[in-house]
C-alpha cells in the first residue's frame, strides 16, 4: 500500500543541561530536522483509524451484504448495512455504536479488509479500540523501551499497575505484547500512541534548538521526553532555588517551594518560546521547522493545565541554569526547556 503523506521524526532527544550536565553531541549520522520531514508517516491527531488502516473503514461502508456475511453474523451484517445507508462510518468508534459491533467483530471486520486487500502490511491492525501503522507501531514500541518512569506514569495516570508491568516486562518487540500486558486497556493504549506519535513536529523543532552551537556564554536545551522527577530532585552546590506545582506532596522535591497555581498554555508557550528565542532560533532554524513545531505545540496545550517545578540553579558563582518542566495533568505530555549562561 503506498504511504500517504509524511511527517516529522525526532531523532533520539539530547540529555543533559547546559554548563552543570553537559548535554552530548548528536552522531554525525543524526539527520537534521528538515530531513526528518521525509520520515515515514505516523498518526498526528488523536484518532482511532491510522491512515494505512482506513481500508477497515472502506470495506465496512463499500462491501456488498453477500461479501460482508463471509466474515461476520448476519444480523451484525444487517445492522451495519442499514446504518451505513444514513451516512458512512468515519471511526471505528462509529463502527461500534452499531447493535452487536464489538471488538470480535471489528477484528473480524479487520480480516476480512486484510483478505480482500483493503488493507495491507502497512496497517498493523485493530489494538485495543485504535487501528495503528506499521509506523506507529515502530514509534509506540520505541517508546515504550526507552521511556523513564516518571513520564511513564504519568502518560499512564489511570493505570499504574499498568506502568509497573510495562517497566518490568520491557524490551517489547510488537505493539501487540504492550497492548496484552496486563493493566494495559484502551485508553492507556491510546494514551501511549499519543505521547508515541502526535508531538513529532515540535520534536523536530527541539532537535533543532539543541543542535544550535553554543558560543561558551549562553545556550538552550529543550526536551519532549524526559525523567523530570531526577532534574527536579537534583541538588546543586550553588544557588539551588525550587518552586514546584500541582504535584502530590510525596513527589515534591526536598526544600521546593508550593505554587498555588498550576500552568496553563499560555505559560507553556512562552517558556518554549523564550529558549527559542534566546539562541537566535529565528535566523538559524528553518521556518518550515519553527511554524510546524510551534503548530504543533499550540495544539497540544490549547486548553489544558500543567503541573511541573522552575527550577534556578548554579553550579559555581559564575554560571546560572533555569529550568522549566511542564507535565500535562492528565494525558503527561510534558516538555521542558533549560536556559544557561556562564561568564
Amino acid at each position: 500500500m503506498r504511504r500517504l503523506g509524511s511527517a516529522l521524526l525526532a531523532v533520539g532527544m539530547l540529555v543533559g543541561c547546559g554548563p552543570g550536565t553537559q548535554a552530548e553531541t548528536p552522531p554525525e549520522s543524526t539527520p537534521s530536522a528538515e530531513q526528518q520531514q521525509q520520515a515515514p508517516i505516523l498518526t498526528q491527531t488523536n484518532v482511532d483509524v491510522a491512515i494505512e488502516c482506513s481500508g477497515i473503514l472502506e470495506f465496512a461502508n463499500t462491501a456488498s451484504y453477500t461479501l460482508l456475511d463471509r466474515y461476520l453474523p448476519s444480523n451484525v451484517v444487517t445492522n451495519i448495512v442499514n446504518r451505513r445507508a444514513t451516512a458512512p462510518f468515519t471511526s471505528l468508534a462509529d463502527l461500534s455504536s452499531v447493535p452487536l459491533v464489538g471488538p470480535a467483530r471489528l477484528k473480524q471486520l479487520e480480516g476480512g479488509a486484510r483478505t480482500m486487500d483493503f488493507i495491507d502490511a502497512d496497517c498493523v491492525g485493530i489494538l485495543d479500540g485504535i487501528a495503528i501503522s506499521r509506523d506507529d507501531q515502530t514509534a509506540i514500541v520505541n517508546l515504550v523501551n526507552t521511556i523513564d518512569d516518571s513520564e511513564l506514569h504519568d502518560v499512564l495516570p489511570d493505570a499504574w499497575n499498568g506502568a509497573v508491568n510495562l517497566l518490568n516486562t520491557r524490551p517489547f518487540t510488537t505493539a501487540q505484547q504492550i497492548a496484552d500486558t496486563a493493566g494495559i486497556g484502551d485508553v492507556s493504549f491510546r494514551n501511549i500512541r499519543n505521547s508515541a506519535t502526535l508531538s513529532r513536529p515540535l520534536e523536530a523543532l527541539f532537535t533543532a534548538i539543541n543542535a544550535i552551537p553554543s558560543n561558551g556564554s549562553h545556550g538552550a536545551t529543550t526536551l519532549r521526553h524526559f525523567d523530570w522527577w531526577n532534574i527536579a530532585s537534583a541538588n546543586h552546590y550553588y544557588r539551588d532555588d525550587k518552586t514546584c506545582f500541582g504535584l502530590e506532596p510525596t513527589s515534591v522535591p526536598y526544600g521546593a517551594s508550593i505554587r498555588p497555581n498550576l500552568a496553563n498554555a499560555a505559560e507553556v508557550r512562552a517558556e518554549v518560546q523564550r529558549a527559542f528565542d534566546y539562541v537566535g532560533g529565528n535566523t538559524k532554524i528553518s521556518a518550515a521547522v519553527r511554524d510546524a513545531g510551534f503548530a504543533n505545540l499550540d495544539a497540544l496545550i490549547a486548553g489544558r493545565s500543567f503541573k511541573g517545578c522552575i527550577l534556578t540553579y548554579e553550579n559555581d558563582p559564575w554560571s546560572r541554569n533555569t529550568v522549566h518542566i511542564y507535565v500535562d495533568t492528565v494525558n503527561g505530555f510534558s516538555v521542558m526547556t533549560e536556559t544557561w549562561w556562564a561568564e
